[in-house]
C-alpha cells in the first residue's frame, strides 16, 4: 500500500509545517535580508501609505544606490528631530530660530490678516489650504478632533489655547473660520468651537461643502448635494 504525501507548498508560500498560516506582519524579502536591512525596511513600513513591498524597495535602494544617498538622508532625519518643532503660536511645523523659538513662516509673515483665524485639525490640512492660495489669514492647529468613540473629549482639545489666541491683544481676532473635515468628528468639533467662541462674541464661520469642481451631480451623495444647495449664493 502506497502512502500519499501532502502536496508540497509552492515557493514563497506562507504556510508553516503544522498546516497553519504564518503570523501576520513583516516577513522580510524572499531569500531573506540581513537583519539590519530588514529592520530598516520595518521602520520604513511604518510610514503612511508605505506597504511591506514598497518598504523593501526603499531599503534595498538605499543600500545599493551608493553611500551618499543613505548618509545624507540619515543625517537630515537626525537634524529634523533636533531643529523642527510645532510653531509656538499656531501649531504648524516650524524650524527653531537662533532665539530658541519655533515660529512658522505663516506667523512670521506680516502681510497676513491677523483678524482672520483659520482653525484646522492637522498640519496636513493647513498645507492643503495654503496650496489653494485662498486663505490669507492665520491658522490654529487643533492636533485632533472631538471623537467620543476614540476617547477624545472636549478636555483633550486645546480650547484654552484657542481662546487665548483669540483674545491676544497684539492680534485681535475678528472671525474664526473652522476648517475641520466634513465628517462626524469634524462637524462635532466645529459645533463645539462655535459654542465656545460664540459666547465670547467672536464671529465663527464654517467652510462650505458641496459638489467638487469638475464632478458629476449623479455621483454626488445626498448630504453633499444638500449642502451645496443650502450654501448657494448669488450668481451673475
Amino acid at each position: 500500500m502506497i502512502a500519499l504525501r501532502p502536496p508540497a507548498s509552492p515557493p514563497g508560500s506562507s504556510k508553516v509545517p503544522n498546516g497553519g498560516r504564518a503570523a501576520p506582519g513583516f516577513r522580510g524579502a524572499p531569500g531573506g535580508m540581513p537583519a539590519r536591512l530588514s529592520r530598516v525596511a520595518q521602520l520604513l513600513a511604518r510610514l503612511p501609505g508605505v506597504g511591506e513591498k514598497t518598504a523593501q524597495r526603499f531599503a534595498l535602494f538605499l543600500v545599493t544606490a551608493g553611500e551618499d544617498t543613505a548618509r545624507d538622508l540619515g543625517g537630515e532625519l537626525v537634524e529634523l528631530c533636533d531643529h523642527i518643532r510645532p510653531c509656538a503660536r499656531c501649531g504648524n511645523i516650524a524650524e527653531i530660530g537662533e532665539d530658541g523659538q519655533a515660529l512658522c513662516a505663516v506667523c512670521l509673515d506680516t502681510r497676513r490678516d491677523g483678524a482672520l483665524l483659520c482653525v484646522v485639525a492637522r498640519v496636513q490640512d493647513l498645507l492643503a489650504i495654503e496650496r489653494s492660495g485662498a486663505m490669507r489669514g492665520r491658522y490654529f492647529v487643533l492636533g485632533r478632533l472631538l471623537s467620543p468613540l476614540e476617547g477624545v473629549g472636549a478636555e483633550e482639545l486645546p480650547l484654552e489655547a484657542l481662546r487665548a489666541r483669540v483674545r491676544d491683544p497684539e492680534q485681535p481676532v475678528r472671525e474664526v473660520l473652522v476648517a475641520t473635515p466634513p465628517s462626524v468628528d469634524g462637524e462635532a468639533t466645529a459645533l463645539l468651537i462655535a459654542r465656545e467662541l460664540g459666547a465670547m462674541g467672536i464671529q465663527v464661520t464654517r467652510i462650505a461643502s458641496g459638489v467638487p469642481h469638475g464632478g458629476d451631480l449623479e455621483f454626488a451623495d445626498q448630504v453633499t448635494l444638500g449642502r451645496a444647495i443650502e450654501g448657494r449664493k448669488s450668481f451673475g
